[in-house]
């Protein structure tokens, strides 16, 4: 199994940052253009199959102009019923597992594990793909939880959880 972690969003995305500037969900998520990030997963589809891999696409949520007081942990991915639902289960039990209960994982009313959007990821690629918000970096309590290293590890070992158990499950 082929797993890419793809970094987010980019230096120009405007407004991906703490409203104090702080934090730049950039550079905490490196900066490479997303058709490239949709290139490079579809060049390992065809080569391993895309049966053979998963992207998941780690992002947490800001809009860099007030503080704000949301707070939580979700998970997306495409219209419809997937190979990428079975993904965002695991990562939701995860989640629900490791994170403190300010950032507890979002239930859409629809039920499932995730909020279904047609980004250019999920339009773009091959494989199952998703993409999880890892909490609010415009709340204070959300941000403090996303620089501490506690938080970062929170955040890594749900993934890895949750990809273990996707797999597992296959």
């Amino acid at each position: 199994m082929k797993i890419f972690i793809d970094n987010g969003h980019g230096s120009e995305t405007v407004d991906k940052r703490s409203p104090d500037g702080r934090f730049l969900e950039y550079s905490f998520n490196r900066d490479i253009p997303l058709t490239e990030r949709c290139r490079r997963v579809n060049e390992i589809c065809r080569i391993y199959g895309k049966e053979n891999v998963i992207l998941i696409s780690i992002h947490a949520y800001g809009n860099g102009r007030a503080w704000t007081t949301p707070s939580g942990w979700s998970v997306y991915t495409t219209k419809g019923q997937t190979q990428s639902d079975a993904l965002t289960e695991q990562l939701a039990q995860a989640a629900a597992k490791k994170l403190h209960a300010n950032e507890t994982p979002y239930r859409p009313s629809d039920g499932d594990a995730d909020y279904e959007e047609n980004l250019h990821l999920f339009r773009h690629t091959l494989c199952p793909a998703v993409l999880t918000e890892n909490g609010f970096y415009n709340n204070r309590q959300g941000l403090q939880f996303l620089e501490s290293r506690q938080g970062r590890q929170a955040i890594i070992d749900l993934h890895v959880e949750g990809i273990i158990e996707y797999i597992m499950a296959l």
